[in-house]
This record gives C-alpha cells, sequence and structure tokens, in this order.
C-alpha cells in the first residue's frame, strides 16, 4: 500500500473516530425522546402470584389487548382480551380485575381533568363468556367493582350510582350532587392535588357496605382561569380553590348500606380533614384518618359499621407537621402496620388491633423510603431504605419482630422493587448516574437474581458518542450542615481555567434533586450546557429530604429562608474553588425551584448575576391550603412567614439578568404568581425577560413547547453567563 495513501486513511479513520465521540447534545433531541429510556410496562400481579398481567398497545393494527405472562419465563401465556376482537371500541387505555378475576373493567375515550382525575366511557367483559356490557353512554369516574363482580360503582355529575351488570341498569344512591357545591364519592381539587386520591368511596370485603366523602364547597372561593383555545372568544374555566387562610370545603364521611338502601352520617367529631379511608379486612370496620387544619395531629379512628360507633386507635402529633401516606397495612388478625417520623426517621411499627404498640420494626440512623407489603406466611416486612446512603437506595426485608433483616437488592445506587401478590418474586428496577435503568427478577425471600428482564445497553452505547460530564457526587458544608451536592463538568475540564457556574434546584419540603439515579430530562439539558462550556451543581439545602425529621422540617413557618440562605451560601463557597469564574454565577429552578430562584438573585444579588424561574410562587398567600399551612400555618397566623420570602415585596433588590416564565393555563401554581412579580419589577423600574405560553398548565408542554421553551431557556443561559 502507498505510504501516503495509509497515513491519510489512518488519519481519516482518526479523525472520524474523534467526530463520533464530540456529538453534542441538542434541545430538539432531548425533547424528541432520543434518549428516552426502555421501561417495564405497568404490570399488575395475579392473584396467584405466579403470573402477571399487561396492557400492551399494537402500533401497527391501533389495538390494545391485556396479556397474562410467566413471572419465571417472562413469556406471554395468553392474550386475555384485545379490543381487536370488539365491536364496540378500537382500542382501552386502562383496566381493572373483579375480585376473583373473572371480569375486566375497560376505559376507553378518556378525558384528563386535573392531575390525576379524568372522565371515560368503561365497559365490563366477562373473560369467560367474552360478553361485553357499556357501563352508561355517559362519561364517568372512578368505577369500581363490587367484591361479588355483580355491581359497578361509579360517580357522575358529583353523585354515585350503582350499575347491575346482569340487569345493565343503574341505581343513583346519592342526590344532592352539583358542580362547584356538593361532592359526593370524589375529592375537591385539593385533596386531589395535595393529598394524592381521586376516588373517595370504598366497598367493604363482603360488599354489603360503601363508606363515602361527602364535600360542601359552598363556601370555598372560586378561581377562574381564562383558556384562549383557537376560536373568536376565549372560554373561562371556573373551579373551586381554596388559597392559602381561606376556607376549605368541609367534608363528611357516609356509609350506605347496599341491602336496606340506607345512608348515615358518622359522627367524627367535626374533622377538618379525611385524607384516608380504608376497610379493615372484618366487614364492619372502617379505619378513618383526620388531621387537624395545621397537620400536626392526625388520628387513625375506627367506625364499627354495625351501629356506627367510633373509637380512635392511635394518635401522631409532631411540633410542625404529620406527613400521610398510604402505608396502612391490615393483617389478617386487624393488626396492623404503619409508618412514623417519631423517633426522628421515618420507619414501620407494628400495633394491635386496638390500637397498643407492639413492636418498632426497624430502628436506625436512616429513612424507610417505601413500604412494600408484609408477607404474613414468611413473616417478612418488605421495604426500601436509605441504609446505603441518604442518595442511594436499597430493598431489605426483616420480620415482624424486627429481627432477621435481610439486605435484597443494595447495589450502589436506586434500587425499587414491585413484588408479587404472594411475595414470592419482585421485580428490581435499579439504576445510578452511571446506569441506565435495569429491570431484573429476583426471588422475594433470599433477594437472589432469578434472570435479568431488560437493560438499555443501547442507550449507553449510543451515549458513548457524546462527550458527557461525569455526575460527581459530594457533601460540602453550609451552615452547619453536610449538604449533598453533586458537580458536573466539561469532558474537557481544565482545572486551570475559568468556568461559569450554573446551579439547578428544587428545595421543596421532603424533595431530593441529588440523587444517585439516572438522567431525567433536565439532566440531559445540564448536560448540554456543560459540553458548551459551563459547569452545573446542584445542592439539596435545608428542608429537603431523607435525611431525617428535623432537617426536613427546620424550614416550618419559614419557607424561602433557609433554603435560600443555603443555596446563596453554597454558590458563594463554590465561587472560592479556582476553576469558578465568581462573575458568572446563575441558578434555576422550577415551581418551589422558580420560587427559590427568584429570591436568589434578590437576596444574593451579590453573588448571582443571573437567574430562571419557570412557573414559581411568588407568595404563598396565592398557593394552596392543604400544601401551604402544612408548612405556614395560615396567613393569618402567619403574616411575616408569607411575606418577608415572598419576592414581589422587594423587587428593586433585582441586579442582574432574571427570565420568569408560566404557562397561562396552569390550574396549580395560578400564573398570578408571575403576573403580580411582573408588575412589581415594572414598578421598580427593573428590566428583565419573561414569557407565557398560551393554555399550557403547570409541565408547560404539548407539541413543540418543551422545545420552545428549552431553546428559550438555552439562549437566555448562553447571552447572560
Amino acid at each position: 500500500m502507498n505510504k501516503i495513501y495509509f497515513f491519510v486513511l489512518i488519519a481519516f479513520l482518526f479523525n472520524k473516530n474523534l467526530q463520533a465521540q464530540d456529538k453534542t447534545i441538542s434541545v430538539e433531541q432531548i425533547y424528541q425522546g432520543a434518549f428516552r429510556t426502555e421501561g417495564m410496562d405497568a404490570l399488575k400481579s395475579m392473584k396467584n402470584g405466579k403470573q402477571y398481567t399487561v396492557l400492551n398497545f399494537d402500533r401497527s393494527t391501533r389495538t390494545t389487548s391485556v396479556d397474562k405472562y410467566d413471572y419465571t419465563t417472562l413469556s406471554k401465556t395468553q392474550t386475555i382480551v384485545s379490543s381487536g376482537d370488539l365491536e364496540e371500541m378500537q382500542y382501552f387505555t386502562s383496566y381493572e380485575f373483579s375480585e376473583d378475576e373473572s371480569q375486566l373493567l375497560l376505559a376507553t375515550d378518556v378525558e384528563s381533568i386535573y392531575r390525576h382525575s379524568f372522565l371515560a366511557h368503561f365497559f365490563v367483559y366477562n373473560i369467560a363468556s367474552k360478553n361485553l356490557v357499556k357501563v352508561t353512554n355517559d362519561k364517568i369516574q372512578e368505577p369500581s367493582l363490587s367484591p361479588d363482580g355483580k355491581t359497578i360503582s361509579y360517580v357522575l355529575d358529583n353523585n354515585i350510582y350503582l350499575f347491575d351488570i346482569a340487569a345493565q341498569k343503574s341505581e343513583q344512591i346519592t342526590f344532592d350532587g352539583e358542580k362547584n357545591k356538593i361532592i359526593n364519592g370524589i375529592t375537591d381539587w385539593v385533596y386531589e392535588e395535595e393529598f394524592a386520591f381521586v376516588k373517595a368511596y370504598s366497598w367493604n370485603v363482603n360488599g354489603s357496605k360503601i363508606a363515602f366523602l361527602r364535600f360542601d364547597e359552598t363556601n370555598v372561593p372560586e378561581f377562574s382561569m381564562d383558556v384562549y383555545g383557537s376560536e373568536l372568544y376565549q372560554t373561562q374555566e371556573v373551579f373551586k380553590y381554596p388559597k392559602a387562610g381561606e376556607e376549605n370545603a368541609s367534608v363528611s364521611l357516609h356509609l350506605y348500606d347496599v341491602n336496606t338502601k340506607n345512608t348515615a352520617k358518622i359522627d367524627l367529631g367535626a374533622p377538618y380533614y379525611i385524607p384516608r379511608i380504608k376497610w379493615m379486612n372484618n366487614a364492619n370496620y372502617l379505619s378513618v384518618q383526620t388531621i387537624n387544619r395545621h397537620q400536626n395531629h392526625l388520628k387513625l379512628h375506627v367506625v364499627n359499621a354495625k351501629d356506627n360507633s367510633v373509637n380512635i386507635l392511635i394518635e401522631e402529633k409532631d411540633n410542625a407537621y404529620v406527613d400521610v401516606t398510604d402505608n396502612l397495612t391490615f393483617l389478617a388478625d386487624d393488626s396492623f402496620i404503619w409508618t412514623s417520623e417519631k423517633d426522628g426517621n421515618n420507619h414501620i411499627y407494628l400495633y394491635s388491633d386496638s390500637g397498643k404498640l407492639m413492636n418498632q420494626i426497624t430502628k436506625g440512623d436512616w429513612e424507610v423510603t417505601n413500604y412494600y407489603g408484609y408477607d404474613q406466611n414468611e413473616d417478612k416486612v418488605y421495604y426500601q431504605s436509605t441504609e446505603n446512603g441518604s442518595i442511594n437506595r436499597g430493598v431489605y426485608s426483616v420480620s415482624s419482630n424486627g429481627k432477621g433483616k435481610k439486605a435484597l437488592s443494595v447495589a450502589e445506587g436506586k434500587n425499587a422493587a414491585d413484588f408479587s401478590t404472594d411475595f414470592s418474586y419482585y421485580i428490581n428496577t435499579f439504576s445510578s448516574a452511571e446506569t441506565p435503568p435495569v429491570y431484573t427478577l429476583n426471588e422475594a425471600v433470599s433477594g437472589k437474581k432469578i434472570k435479568n428482564i431488560k437493560d438499555n445497553n443501547a442507550l449507553l452505547s449510543t451515549l458513548k458518542k457524546y462527550n458527557l460530564g461525569r455526575k460527581e457526587f459530594s457533601t460540602i458544608s453550609i451552615n452547619g450542615n453536610e449538604l449533598n451536592m453533586y458537580m458536573i463538568k466539561p469532558h474537557n475540564f481544565d482545572a486551570a481555567k475559568k468556568y461559569p457556574l450554573f446551579m439547578y434546584q428544587y428545595s421543596g419540603p421532603g424533595s431530593q434533586n441529588v440523587s444517585n439515579s439516572w438522567n431525567s430530562a433536565n439532566d440531559y439539558w445540564h448536560q448540554m450546557l456543560v459540553s458548551q462550556g459551563y459547569i452545573v451543581a446542584c445542592v439539596d439545602g435545608r428542608g429537603t429530604g431523607f435525611k431525617g425529621r428535623d432537617f426536613k422540617k427546620v424550614t416550618q413557618k419559614e419557607l424561602g429562608k433557609y433554603e435560600v440562605e443555603d443555596q446563596i451560601a453554597a454558590a458563594k463557597k463554590l465561587s472560592e474553588l479556582p476553576y469558578i469564574d465568581e462573575n458568572r454565577t446563575g441558578i434555576w429552578g422550577w415551581s418551589y425551584g422558580g420560587f427559590m430562584s427568584t429570591n436568589c438573585i434578590l437576596k444574593g444579588n451579590d453573588v448571582f448575576e443571573m437567574a430562571i424561574a419557570v412557573a414559581p410562587v411568588t407568595s404563598w398567600r396565592f398557593y394552596d391550603t392543604i400544601y401551604t399551612e402544612r408548612y405556614m400555618q395560615t396567613p393569618q397566623e402567619n403574616a411575616s412567614g408569607y411575606d418577608d420570602n415572598s419576592p414581589f415585596n422587594y423587587p428593586e433588590l433585582l441586579k442582574g439578568k432574571y427570565l420568569v416564565v408560566h404557562g397561562s393555563g396552569d390550574d396549580n401554581v395560578h400564573v398570578q404568581n408571575t403576573m403580580r412579580m411582573v408588575e412589581a419589577l415594572i414598578q421598580a423600574n427593573k428590566q428583565f425577560e419573561w414569557a407565557i405560553y398560551p393554555d399550557k398548565n403547570h409541565g408547560i408542554y404539548g407539541g413543540n413547547t418543551r422545545i420552545h421553551l428549552f431553546n428559550k431557556l438555552t439562549d437566555f443561559v448562553q447571552k447572560n453567563l
């Protein structure tokens, strides 16, 4: 071979290899899904614990099916139902089994309402006969099959109905439901958003009783929101939204007797909130959680459905607040498992059916982060915790007496388990900052891996073509605390150079951004900026989660005080590093993070040269009762706590470059927050930039919206940092 040609070829191949390793991430790639991970479809374990079902969608035929799989082989064993065989619908989007798994409740034509709620047409499908029955021609909410599978309960126009499947006839059981006034069986806006549930009714285990909540919203102030749409005139969305200090819906508990058709109101002693109801294994007993307006005194009641008497099982009190969770499990004899922060960390406790403490199951200077359930046959409690470090998660088991603890999946990173119904198996999802999600089938008792299910090695291969910075985890000593932190430096980092610092945070109570888990979309955007010569850092300050009760609750009555102090102090300390340009420091965040970044550029105007706030709260007076008062009490009780950290009260402090963005259709953090901030800055004669996305909600997405938004954010960073 000609030597000159040989060297030219080597040079060409070497240069081509360098180019292959030097691709840059674009906003379009991120938000068009180029780096999306392969996931496991949501599965439902069948009652035998040996098989599970998955909702599958066939893109070629645009049909859906419920398919059954075997845990040990992971192979499909049966298609239970396919919409391709159903003339009445093209496809369905969700399904629910009857108690005996002989029938399915299928949803189609889904219409979203708020974060969790939706309307849809529902059908009941008999697996043996393949008979399909439409519940009603109306779009309904939260249907549920009775324990005997003969009846479907549902909510329509704020009233509860019962549908007899055999007779194909509905019977109304509440009659006073009215929009923006009375709600039966589903929650109001603020319960849905902050207590995270919609279905506010439940059958007992033998189907003889239905417990339901009734909300009287009459005195709750209305919030209105223009919807601009595409027609000549805009429309208006009006709904009840109780802002901090305003009146909430009056809530009451009722029991409906299916046989006598009588409804009884249960006397709980005028509870302020009823965040959870759950029937016990004994059909005559209902557990009810109530909590006061300050949310620092929670009671777990038991209602005797025979005579409607009420007793208190346990009470939880805290100087700040008590978290409401779904971690209540009744054992066969109605003794129960419960989680609490009362010893300073979140741990698992066992109580008798009368509410007597039998044992604290888990103990230690770490937090239980997820309670998976209890296997009575093996006497095993399964849970996830921070035992392997507050930025990591491991899966463990322990006996109900607190002994025999076993580490099941504890590789450094985040492990999360999905157990079969009988706790024979679990599917473990593992990821870390270096490893995208890996799914394995594991034996529950031992934690032993049975087989690999799915990984994201293809994504790793794709990412090798990009020069990504490494997420370096550490702690930083700030205001007397060791705070978790990560930093991402350019791949060609040169310690002799000076780099601009761009900080990201959320900082809300109990949150965590510094986590040893795989990338979110924001992480890829940060990587894009890092490739352009920025250093990105994130610090979880006081008030964030998973480091104990006191660390989390130190911000009580002062949201935005200690968190802002920590971000400003962290920025100052990081600016002392020889490779950080102290004159080029920016910060950004979304929602609570936008509240934080706005406060940081004002109160830290000698530290931050630039800030971006997306969908920010600018006064907690504008936010809802349940979330805000949990941490702040009411404005009437704590005016200074609300106003001293409300950024539109000191717009004159702005010195740097500031961009604020909001969706006009945000039903959560209303655009009012940004409008008031904008007006304050205008009257202070401060220049800034802002953008409003028409009809977009708190997530600001749809079509090209995210691409447009993050191109705007990128342009602002490049011009001002």
